[in-house]
């Protein structure tokens, strides 16, 4: 997935109130921008470090610049934009990049479902041949991004305790029981990270229910992204498949 606009790079002087950050860029001046990440952040904003930004052109916004990536303490990129994490699944689906997924007709993004009030990042479905007696199961995706990494490349999720997260598990695991499929994607925006885990010492709400969502049928799987900030235009894409240790 290519940035609208090459990337401009800047350093971080703080983040605050959860969707602001001021940067300092090259000429000296300092700017406020947008910060696209509700969550903590935990390792990803750190004051002091190289950061980059994008720029857009909407007349109406009071921020027009947004932070895209970070650069971690173990000086790894860090996408910190969680509104990419839905895009570049999809585009992964729809180029065939995510196996686990392929040879589905349909995608529909945001979909209501459950009994919780939940919305489905993606529905994925193959409508019923003419020539057989039996469709191929809905498949229920939900998808979470990962920018927590601690040491020898273990990315953990969340990195803050997330009732949302637990509730779609839930979600996930009642489509199973109705004879779906409900596959959990890890979309990795942090090129440190090698495998991915629970963060139990986090919240261990969602630890344990992971692992209850694994055994009653949910598919767990985890893709990394790759940065590219060379040349004219700057490029972020889901190539490689991880582990997810359990």
């Amino acid at each position: 997935m290519k940035y609208d606009s090459p990337l401009q790079s800047a350093i971080l002087l703080r983040r605050y109130k959860r969707f602001l950050a001021d940067i300092a860029l090259p000429n000296g001046r300092q700017v406020t921008i947008h910060c696209p990440n509700t969550g903590s952040m935990k390792n990803c904003a750190i004051e002091g470090s190289p950061c980059w930004y994008s720029i857009s052109d909407n007349p109406k916004r009071k921020y027009p610049y947004t932070w895209e990536l970070a650069t971690t303490p173990g000086e790894h990129l860090a996408g910190i934009n969680t509104g990419l994490a839905n895009k570049l699944v999809k585009e992964a689906i729809e180029n065939g990049v995510i196996h686990e997924l392929a040879n589905y007709e349909e995608l529909k993004a945001e979909v209501k479902y459950g009994e919780e009030n939940s919305r489905i990042d993606f529905l994925l479905s193959s409508p019923l041949p003419s020539s057989s007696s039996q469709a191929r199961p809905k498949c229920y995706v939900e998808v979470k991004n990962v920018t927590l990494h601690l040491d020898s490349g273990q990315g953990l999720f969340p990195d803050a305790v997330s009732q949302r997260g637990t509730k779609h598990l839930r979600e996930l695991m009642a489509m199973v029981e109705q004879g779906n499929r409900a596959v959990l994607v890890f979309c990795v925006q942090h090129s440190g990270i090698e495998h991915v885990s629970p963060a139990d010492q986090i919240d261990p709400v969602y630890g344990n229910t992971l692992r209850q969502a694994i055994k009653k049928g949910v598919e767990v799987i985890a893709y990394k992204a790759h940065f590219s900030l060379q040349g004219a235009s700057h490029e972020i894409t889901l190539v490689d498949a991880i582990p997810v240790i359990i």
